[in-house]
């Protein structure tokens, strides 16, 4: 198993996954809250340059290279994506989230890394076989790459319906009838989907849809990690939108090296 560790900047909680240790890395809690990525940045490594987006729910990855030029031909502060791609060494990408899932990749090959969002309607369009895509047509192989997702709303306190289910299961299992997919959802071995008590509901594991994307890729079970708590249960250090409604978030980073 990958283990998760507890560090403190400035007397605040983050974390870390082992699986990520040759980058400077943080899933940073609620008590952070409101200091933006480029404070944060200097917890992890003072010399790189912050990037962040405006994320929007879909499935754009972007370098930093890209966001400079979005924002000097546009009147936006912020690029509207929901993931960053490094190019070179000591490029900072971050994203934010309440409840959607912070996903962290770096490649042990090249030091690349990438940052990505991925709530129901990412994880639907694909964004972490878009991401890997991306890395892979910079260099990367599947091989090289390890993923950490970080905190998220768990699968048993996540309640959506069977059509949003069936829309984030068509990600992983191809089929034109809703109903199907959440049956062969169901059927799954470590089945994303758990049962709700209310008619037309489900409980779904995000986090799980996105592993699973990640083994049909061709990523191994040992290159991928998922943070072992949940946004909703954890209100000690973590804001869930589904707990408080609130447009409050914490952020997830992590620092391109040079190998």
């Amino acid at each position: 198993m990958h283990t998760w560790q507890w560090h403190n900047w400035e007397g605040l909680p983050y974390l870390t996954c082992n699986l990520l240790e040759p980058w400077p890395h943080g899933f940073f809690t609620q008590q952070f809250w409101p200091r933006p990525p480029h404070e944060l940045t200097q917890a992890l490594q003072p010399n790189a340059s912050a990037y962040r987006l405006k994320q929007v729910h879909g499935n754009t990855v972007l370098t930093p290279q890209e966001v400079d030029h979005l924002l000097n031909t546009s009147d936006d502060d912020l690029a509207l994506a929901d993931g960053l791609i490094s190019q070179q060494p000591l490029q900072a990408v971050w994203v934010a989230s309440a409840d959607c899932t912070p996903v962290l990749i770096g490649d042990v090959k090249t030091g690349q890394v990438a940052a990505l969002h991925a709530g129901w309607r990412g994880t639907a369009a694909k964004i972490i076989p878009e991401a890997i895509n991306r890395m892979q047509s910079q260099g990367s192989n599947l091989a090289d790459l390890r993923v950490a997702m970080g905190p998220a709303i768990a699968g048993e306190v996540y309640q959506v319906s069977v059509e949003v289910a069936a829309e984030i299961g068509n990600s992983i299992i191809s089929h034109d009838d809703p109903e199907k997919i959440v049956a062969a959802l169901h059927e799954l071995p470590n089945s994303p989907l758990f049962p709700d008590a209310e008619p037309g509901k489900v409980r779904l594991d995000v986090r799980g849809v996105n592993a699973l994307q990640l083994e049909q890729l061709g990523v191994g079970v040992e290159q991928i990690a998922i943070a072992p708590y949940c946004t909703f249960q954890t209100p000690e250090h973590f804001f869930s939108y589904r707990r408080e409604r609130e447009k409050k978030v914490q952020w997830s980073g992590i620092v391109s090296v040079s190998k």
